[in-house]
């Protein structure tokens, strides 16, 4: 993996959680180094609404994408915010 690879979320834990992401969800590898074995991810939502932001994801956790779809972040999010409800 490297700088700007589209990539997926392949499981789900409590430390991405916290931070609103969750599993099956697509980012962008936002730095040029990986750190501690994690990559910076950076995670979008469509138009206007805010970004989910950028959080640290282990490697082993992430797959390679072609291309990311925002829309999927945000049908994810509905989903655990409807289930929190």
């Amino acid at each position: 993996m490297k700088y700007l690879d589209c990539v997926e979320v392949i499981v789900e834990k409590e430390r991405y959680a916290k931070d609103g992401v969750h599993k099956g969800m697509q980012g962008v590898i936002w730095d040029e180094n990986k750190k501690d074995g994690c990559w910076l991810v950076y995670f979008t939502q469509c138009g206007e609404k805010e970004d989910i932001g950028d959080i640290c994801i282990k490697e082993e956790d992430l797959k390679e994408i072609p291309v990311m779809h925002a829309i999927i972040n945000e049908q994810i999010k509905a989903k655990f915010e409807n289930s929190e409800k």
